[in-house]
């Protein structure tokens, strides 16, 4: 894992972010932002919002259990504003979540915890980080092709459930599918 990284003062708060490993000490805070992150993309697929903390907390002992690499984003000890997950498979490092409170948006959190991932890729001798995204995620799209990341070769495909809706439209070349 990376050192941590300091970054210059953020233009709302003058708090310097430090970017770090996860520790243990983390878990209430972090949790918090998971159930935040899963609320927003229950959001982009029209589905009942909730925040679920005990949801949330399984989700970090998953990640934990696995060994999945953590990064956090800290403005004071114990003040979290975002986090970045990573799996490793391999030699190949992916990009399994990345939320940064809405509040500090726009401000290099998100840059900041994809710069410790990309180390992480270089660290295991990969020249990228991979990425699974919701085609209907603009914010995260525009954030990667900011980055300079682009479509590699593949798109998800699934039936609905029983019931599911499938509210929006994506188009890939020539083809249009629902999306859920």
């Amino acid at each position: 894992m990376p050192l941590d990284i300091f970054t210059p003062p953020l233009r709302t708060t003058g708090h310097t972010l430090k970017i770090r490993p996860y520790h243990s000490d983390d878990e209430q805070n972090l949790c918090q932002l998971i159930a935040a992150f899963r609320l927003s993309l229950a959001q982009l697929r029209d589905q009942p919002l909730t925040l679920d903390l005990g949801a949330a907390g399984e989700e970090l002992s998953g990640y934990l259990e696995k060994s999945f690499p953590i990064y956090v984003a800290e403005t004071a000890p114990g003040t979290l504003v975002g986090y970045l997950v990573c799996r490793v498979d391999g030699d190949v490092a992916w990009a399994e979540s990345l939320y940064v409170a809405p509040e500090y948006r726009r401000q290099g959190v998100g840059s900041s915890l994809y710069i410790a991932a990309e180390q992480l890729a270089q660290q295991l001798g990969g020249d990228t980080l991979y990425n699974w995204v919701d085609p209907n995620n603009h914010t995260i799209i525009r954030f990667l092709r900011q980055r300079g990341y682009t479509v590699l070769n593949l798109i998800e495909l699934r039936r609905a459930s029983p019931g599911e809706k499938t509210p929006h439209k994506i188009n890939v070349g020539t083809n249009e599918f629902d999306c859920h």
